[in-house]
């Protein structure tokens, strides 16, 4: 008897100039290489002519590098609400900068040093 054979399907995501992207060098990966993941902002989309797929270009943010060609496969977007969690919800009032998440404390360092004083609460 046959056996039935199912694929997996991702859905389809496509992404604009300036969006935040995680993304993964898959051949880096599976190799045990270091450095295969990183955040980037895509610079453009565009459209192989041989295989028609939709292919991005992005810069490494912590290098400034570009990488060309770029599946979106291997791209998750980073929602800036999930980037912004850790400041919204930040126990301002704890004495102990430990107890807080990194986006949070590197926020507030930012805002010390220019104004010396804590933003309003809400």
């Amino acid at each position: 008897m046959p056996q039935s054979q199912t694929q997996a399907t991702s859905p389809t995501t496509s992404y604009a100039k300036g969006d935040m992207v995680l993304f993964r060098d898959v051949e880096r990966f599976w190799l045990g290489k270091s450095g295969h993941t990183f955040v980037g902002r895509v610079e453009r989309a565009w459209r192989n002519a041989e295989t028609g797929k939709v292919l991005y270009d992005l810069t490494e943010l912590s290098s400034s590098r570009p990488r060309h060609g770029i599946d979106s496969a291997y791209m998750r977007l980073l929602p800036p609400a999930d980037a912004m969690r850790d400041i919204d919800t930040a126990p301002l009032s704890e004495p102990d900068t430990g107890a807080m998440p990194p986006a949070a404390v590197a926020w507030l360092r930012q805002h010390l040093t220019q104004d010396a004083t804590l933003p309003a609460q809400r």
